[in-house]
Order: C-alpha cells, then structure tokens, then sequence
C-alpha cells in the first residue's frame, strides 16, 4: 500500500500537552474507522508549528478526506517512493 508523508502546519504543535494529543489523536482514529481499514496511521512527528505524520492509504484523495473529516490541516502531501538509512550505504 502506498504510503505517504503529510505536513499540518499547526502554530503552537510544540506546545500542546497530553491531554490536547490524547484528544487529536482520538478524532483521527474515529475517522480512520469510519474511512475503513484501507488507510492506517503509522505515526506523527510533532514538532514546534507543524506535526508530520506518516499513513498508508490507497490514494491522497482519502488523506484529504481524512484531515477535512477530522477538521486537521493538510498543507502538503507527498507519496513516499522509497525510504533509505544508513545500512544503504552499504
């Protein structure tokens, strides 16, 4: 499955606490149930004004379903084509 890398540029990211977390990432998981089991949340990076987050989704149309469903930013989608680390260099 496809997998791609969105950027949500979320001024102030860095400064929320466990309890906002816990919450955003409630609404994502109501959403991606209702969505059905063809797109998956990997993980998120958060960082100081925007959270990036990896998910395996058959298109980018249903990431953009996903984040207008979930009232979530999606500023820039990108599909990965290959990942690399250091054992590449080998």
């Amino acid at each position: 499955m496809p997998q791609f890398v969105i950027e949500r540029e979320m001024p102030g990211a860095g400064q929320l606490g466990p309890e906002d977390l816990k919450m955003a990432s409630q609404t994502s998981c109501s959403v991606l149930r209702d969505l059905g089991p063809q797109i998956q949340w990997v993980h998120s990076y958060v960082t100081d004004n925007k959270i990036y987050c990896l998910y395996r989704a058959p298109n980018e149309e249903m990431i953009r379903e996903h984040a207008q469903r979930g009232g979530f930013p999606a500023n820039k989608i990108a599909q990965v084509r290959t990942t690399i680390d250091p054992t590449t260099a080998e």
